[in-house]
């Protein structure tokens, strides 16, 4: 279990939930949330990210249109409420909300810093890739990442993105102009998941798919390992 720090942003103070490893820190990671918030789902991802050995902290990106949202993917009226918040997030002033938390954690010592996120965060992750001074990035099923591939070109970090060949979100045309924009570009890694859909890798939803969970899992933690410490 872990706790909650405030940061200080360009646009206000924002809260954000931080999961500690036991030991001495591999690194640190910052978790752009899914439209859900950061909900357990999420606060889960941070605490699995520190018993890997990293510090995690997952500010809540949604701050501006309601504070503490905590939601699940369980009910319809829940689905209502999480897709009326992701069409009015504006996604520059995450991008904003991740680097202020990136330099919070710097300034608390951390040495490198990662950026990962899920769904909404994966776009907001691979955002940072392009416009922050993070040390990595990891991007689950990133939606609208294929709006953005202009700003591919800003990438000077590590990036891994994981996607699902079936997702009903990001179709496959999206996908393949999102691996043509980075064919041999070294720092880009893109691995596709067989016959899952969207949002694969979070517990407890329609679309888990367990083995493929754990194996982007497991590349996910080699390349943060590999990455940051």
């Amino acid at each position: 279990m872990g706790d909650w720090t405030n940061i200080e942003g360009q646009d206000g103070a924002f809260r954000a939930y931080v999961a500690r490893p036991s030991g001495q820190s591999k690194g640190t990671v910052v978790l752009a949330q899914e439209i859900f918030g950061v909900n357990a789902v999420m606060r889960g991802k941070a605490d699995w990210l520190a018993s890997e050995g990293f510090w995690a902290l997952a500010p809540d990106l949604f701050w501006r249109l309601e504070k503490d949202v905590d939601i699940t993917d369980q009910s319809e009226a829940e689905w209502a409420k999480a897709m009326g918040l992701m069409k009015r997030f504006n996604v520059d002033a995450g991008v904003r909300d991740m680097s202020a938390t990136i330099a919070a954690a710097r300034g608390w010592g951390a040495k490198k810093v990662g950026v990962m996120g899920y769904c909404l965060g994966g776009l907001v992750a691979y955002l940072c890739a392009c416009r922050t001074d993070c040390d990595a990035s990891v991007a689950y099923h990133g939606g609208g990442i294929h709006m953005h591939l202009d700003e591919g070109k800003s990438i000077k970090k590590p990036l891994l993105m994981h996607n699902a060949a079936k997702d009903a979100f990001i179709p496959a045309s999206a996908q393949d102009a999102i691996s043509a924009a980075f064919a041999g570009n070294p720092l880009v890694t893109i691995y596709t998941y067989a016959d899952v859909d969207h949002a694969f890798t979070r517990e407890g939803g329609a679309h888990y798919h367990h083995p493929s969970k754990q194996l982007a899992d497991g590349r996910t933690i080699a390349f943060l390992t590999q990455n940051l410490a």
